[in-house]
């Protein structure tokens, strides 16, 4: 809202901090522990973090596997620095950080307890869709595709809190997905483009494949991958450690 005031854009890193230091003054006013909207910080937070790392690369690498098989997309190499490719992991992650707070932080968390798990991951879902309608790119048939992507990615993201009981899994699926969707494969990011280590080369592909900066993440395959996913963490069975979390929540 100041931004807007001021005709000024808040950067990722600005958006961050307010975000994380509000998370943490809800908490204080409530006389919670951080460890309640984080999850517990020990060794078990770190593999989480890289376990979501693993399946949010995944997501992105089997599509473009696909599209690559059936000859839709070639690719060739962009001479990038490394430096440029590492410092893009800081502003992923910044990304991240600031929504997943916002998203499945202290808001999603009260509504689960208010209001269950399944209205706290549809109305954060339709929040987080709303959030993004206004992105580059997000029109015509595109549109609908995409918008149904990024409400299951939300639901995958809210999903993986519930079943871990912590933001180390979620913060791993949303960094590494766009990360290596967007500075790894060279697709654009929820409608920005954006110059990756890889350049994407279309062929002759239906254009609610290719048509448009959201390419990849308004494509079948990419929704098939996120619907299996989706339907294997859902299916994941928890130990009974988690399961006690779940039910007094």
């Amino acid at each position: 809202m100041a931004a807007q005031q001021t005709s000024k854009e808040a950067s990722i890193g600005m958006q961050a901090v307010i975000i994380t230091l509000t998370s943490f003054a809800c908490q204080l006013l409530r006389r919670k522990p951080l460890n309640e909207l984080l999850g517990e910080l020990n060794v078990r937070w770190v593999k989480q973090l890289c376990l979501g790392g693993l399946i949010g690369s995944a997501l992105k690498l089997v599509p473009e596997l696909i599209l690559g098989i059936s000859g839709w997309v070639k690719w060739q190499i962009n001479e990038i620095g490394l430096a440029t490719l590492s410092s893009s992991l800081l502003l992923f992650a910044g990304v991240a950080v600031t929504e997943e707070l916002l998203f499945r932080g202290s808001i999603f968390q009260r509504l689960i307890s208010g209001l269950g798990q399944r209205t706290a991951l549809l109305i954060t879902g339709a929040f987080f869709v709303l959030t993004h309608l206004n992105n580059p790119g997000v029109k015509g048939s595109i549109k609908l595709m995409a918008g149904v992507n990024i409400f299951l990615a939300s639901i995958l993201f809210g999903l993986a809190f519930i079943r871990t009981r912590a933001l180390a899994m979620p913060l791993g699926l949303h960094w590494m997905a766009n990360w290596m969707q967007g500075r790894v494969l060279g697709f654009g990011v929820s409608g920005t483009e954006q110059v990756g280590l890889l350049k994407p080369i279309f062929g002759d592909a239906p254009a609610w494949l290719t048509d448009g900066p959201f390419r990849l993440e308004a494509s079948a395959p990419g929704l098939i991958c996120l619907l299996t996913i989706l339907i294997i963490l859902y299916e994941w069975k928890l130990s009974r450690r988690n399961m006690d979390s779940v039910v007094k929540s």
